[in-house]
């Protein structure tokens, strides 16, 4: 034994003990039964709602969110196992959605899309929509009065779309199938499918190809007009005009006013792109891009609607006079739709509100989710 001094022994130096890191199982054991207090009301708020679960327990869900979102900081700086780290990823991001995320029923969301959401977004577009429909309303003057010279180009303006029904069709037949005769009625029918499916390609087409400056939505609106006009101009010649509108008009102002829009939609996104305005020419197309595929979602519903009204009652209703009255109530509830429906301050107020709401809360609710995202 070695002696510091005289009589005196050297003490041996003792080994400092290391810190024991803190284990994943201990970590877990001390925090687990929060953890899966958590899980069990964000399941419950999933299948039930928020509404299902009582007032203490909507007080906690927030103080537990938070203490897992501090855990997973710890885990994360300590180098917990990925597993461990994993799980509570996946449950702060579950929680997540529940404390902050809208809570709205699917048909809450759709009273908000037609109640307010859409026909504001259709005002927005009012310029667009007026050069749509003149695009289409001049194609059909220029294809009625051309083809009222000389209905050999009545051939040029519909091509296949005719089905049959052609000048060289005689004007009984043509009579016949605007009142669903037995006989005519297959090959009317097919025509008004055929025409159906055209004015929806027509109309995606019109907004899906805006981006290229417009050109592509103008020649289409123009080429939709021409062949309305060409077909118009075929049964004017036979002293149909009466009947045929009749026909044409009950199904034919929804449809046709949704294929407007649709070109609306389209020369929205040429405008943003051509006249961005102090904007960049992206940022303005992400805006008026989120207006004009709005517009087009509504306008796809337009379609939807046409359609049943073409298939329902084109084939019971046969009273030309009836068939004008619907034709008329259907144009004065597009129009005040479109015109008065979700306006008023009331409605932008409580919308206003909720932006705000949204906004506060995206504040703190931000952060955290950069802090589990980091």
């Amino acid at each position: 034994m070695l002696e510091s001094g005289p009589g005196r022994p050297m003490p041996m130096p003792t080994p400092m003990r290391p810190m024991r890191p803190m284990r994943s199982v201990e970590f877990r054991k001390e925090r687990e039964a929060n953890w899966q207090e958590l899980e069990r009301l964000i399941d419950a708020a999933n299948r039930r709602g928020l509404r299902s679960l009582s007032a203490d327990e909507l007080t906690r869900l927030p103080h537990l969110y938070r203490a897992a979102l501090s855990s997973l900081s710890v885990a994360r700086s300590i180098s917990l196992d990925q597993a461990l780290v994993a799980y509570l990823e996946s449950l702060v991001g579950r929680a997540y959605f529940v404390v902050y995320g809208t809570r709205q029923r699917a048909t809450a969301h759709l009273k908000e899309f037609f109640v307010r959401t859409w026909p504001r977004a259709v005002r927005e577009l009012m310029a667009p929509l007026a050069l749509s429909f003149v695009f289409m309303a001049v194609a059909a003057i220029v294809a009625f009065v051309m083809t009222s010279e000389n209905l050999d180009r009545y051939y040029s303006f519909v091509g296949d779309m005719a089905q049959g029904r052609t000048p060289a069709s005689s004007t009984s037949d043509l009579r016949a199938g605007l009142y669903d005769d037995a006989s005519v009625s297959g090959s009317l029918a097919t025509f008004a499918a055929s025409l159906f499916s055209h004015n929806a390609r027509i109309g995606i087409l019109c907004f899906a190809l805006g981006f290229v400056v417009g050109l592509p939505t103008a020649f289409l609106l123009f080429y939709n007009g021409l062949v309305l006009g060409a077909f118009a101009a075929l049964y004017d010649s036979r002293g149909l005009s009466v009947d045929l509108w009749g026909w044409l008009l009950p199904h034919g102002v929804t449809e046709l006013l949704a294929v407007i829009l649709c070109g609306a939609a389209g020369f929205a996104l040429a405008h943003a792109i051509v006249f961005p305005g102090a904007m960049s020419r992206l940022d303005n197309l992400r805006q008026k891009g989120r207006t004009a595929a709005l517009v087009v979602m509504g306008a796809v519903v337009m379609l939807f609607v046409a359609g049943l009204i073409e298939g329902i009652f084109r084939q019971t209703v046969t009273h030309v006079p009836t068939r004008y009255a619907v034709a008329i109530l259907t144009a004065c509830f597009w129009l005040f739709y479109f015109v008065w429906v979700g306006r008023g301050a009331t409605a932008g107020a409580t919308a206003g509100g909720a932006v705000d709401s949204a906004t506060n809360d995206a504040g703190p609710a931000s952060s955290m989710q950069m802090k589990v995202a980091s």
